[in-house]
């Protein structure tokens, strides 16, 4: 028995938002959790659009103290950037690293991830 998933737009404006406190509320969307009809094993989720992505704000000393890292799976290929540095090279990236972390770590992440649009 299938059903008819139906999935609707959401455009939010990141402009002096907090980065946690927004990531939080577009995973949900994403998921789904927001629907009556969500379960967790169906993608079921919306569309979410980010407009100025650039503009986010961070509490605290995290511009100077949060280090985003990465590995390249090779001897010594761990990188690190600081948060301003990446805001300035990348600003679409902080955000999108942020909603990607807070799903769940399975297969229905990437298709979640798909659906999420940032514009800086």
């Amino acid at each position: 028995m299938k059903t008819k998933i139906e999935r609707k737009i959401h455009v939010i404006d990141a402009t002096d938002q907090i980065l946690g406190r927004l990531a939080t509320k577009v995973a949900t969307l994403l998921m789904g959790k927001h629907k009556p009809t969500y379960l967790p094993n169906v993608d079921a989720g919306d569309k979410v659009v980010i407009k100025n992505a650039s503009k986010i704000k961070v509490t605290g000393n995290k511009p100077t103290q949060k280090i985003y890292r990465h590995h390249s799976n090779h001897p010594g290929g761990l990188k690190e950037i600081v948060y301003s540095e990446l805001k300035r090279k990348k600003p679409t990236e902080i955000f999108y690293q942020a909603v990607s972390r807070m799903l769940p770590r399975n297969r229905l992440r990437t298709p979640r991830l798909k659906r999420l649009t940032i514009q800086a």
